[in-house]
Formats: structure tokens, sequence, C-alpha cells
């Protein structure tokens, strides 16, 4: 007798897909509005090499999360440059050399997809992420195009809610 359901998955269902441009990204001390374009979070595996005579088996290793890159508006009016500083100062002090504790740049960021509707049909949350990298951009003569902020993130993990 065949298996109903194994029939069913053959056959094409509707769906709705989800689309890049229906996300909201929320970090503390920043706007959500700035966030013009984010990275999912990745996952790498390791795998672990158990030799046996002649042959060789596989196990998993350790699992590393991946950084995580964002671009950011910078208007005039609240300044992205300035409350990405605000997180780096927590990090590292330019004045004064002082290095701040991972209590206090460590921070959890929330990352949800949107449907159609404005509905969350997916949510991240982001575990103990920290700036690795920043790149406030370039001003250009020739240029008319609004300043971005590059901004790369190291979280610990990741959490996918749904």
């Amino acid at each position: 007798m065949a298996n109903l359901v194994a029939e069913q998955e053959m056959f094409f269902n509707s769906f709705e897909p989800k689309v890049t441009n229906r996300f909201i990204m929320y970090m503390d001390g920043v706007p959500s509005f700035l966030v013009k374009k984010v990275a999912r979070p990745k996952l790498t595996q390791a795998s672990k090499e158990l030799p046996h005579i002649n042959v060789s088996r596989y196990v998993k290793g350790k699992s590393t999360w991946g950084t995580l890159g964002f671009t950011l508006y910078d208007p005039i009016v609240p300044s992205g440059a300035q409350a990405v500083m605000e997180w780096v100062r927590l990090h590292h002090e330019s004045v004064t050399g002082r290095d701040g504790y991972a209590d206090f740049y460590k921070k959890d960021l929330v990352f949800n997809m949107l449907g159609p509707v404005g509905d969350k049909v997916e949510e991240w949350i982001i575990k103990g992420a920290f700036i690795t990298d920043v790149d406030f951009g370039d001003a250009d003569w020739d240029g008319d195009d609004p300043m971005e902020i590059a901004l790369t993130v190291q979280p610990d993990y990741a959490i996918l809610n749904f």
C-alpha cells in the first residue's frame, strides 16, 4: 500500500517564500531603521577523524558560529556612526586605552524575518555578540550616495526560535 504522505510531498504545494527585504534587526543602542542589510547566522561543524587500523571513522567536532555582517545607514540625526562608536567604546576606549569587560560589550541581538503582512515568521536570538570589525565608509567628491557603515560581529551562538 502506498504511503499517502510521501505521495503528497511529491506534488507541488503552494507556498509563500520569505523575501530578503522583509526583516527587522534589533541591536541595543542602534535604531532598527538604520539597519540596511544583515547576514543570517552561519554555523560550521568540524569533523574529527577516528583512525582505526587502515580505515577512518568521523564524528562531529566543535561547532563554531561565524561572524555576521551588517550594513547600516549613517544619517545626520540620529548619527549611525555615533551609535556604533558608543558600542565600540564598551570594547575599547581610544582616548584612555582602557578595555571593557565582556559583560558590558557583549550584546544579545534579535533578528526577525517578516511575512507579507508584517508578521514575524522567523526569529533568531544572537547571543553574546561583539564587534570585530567596523568600517565607517569613505567620503567621495564624485559621489552622492548615502553614507553607510559596515559592521561585523562575532556571536557566541544563535538560537532559532521559530
